[in-house]
């Protein structure tokens, strides 16, 4: 088995007498998740509205434009 010993000085790593110059980035943070969207059940004038339960914005053919008021248009 070939052993690897490392020194380091600020960027530079020294490998077995091989000093070469190296670069560390690191990924920064993501972000926030954002909201999911469910558009699984959605029909004709389905309107989005949030779900608390389930985190996501819904459509779906319960929540129409037909269904917004009693019988009505919107």
């Amino acid at each position: 088995m070939t052993s690897v010993n490392i020194t380091t000085e600020k960027n530079t790593v020294t490998v077995n007498g091989e000093t070469s110059v190296v670069t560390v980035a690191t990924q920064g943070p993501q972000g926030a998740a954002g909201t999911a969207i469910d558009l699984d059940n959605a029909v004709n004038n389905s309107l989005l509205y949030f779900h608390s339960a389930s985190g996501t914005v819904k459509a779906d053919n319960t929540t129409t434009t037909l269904t917004l008021v009693d019988g009505g248009n919107f």
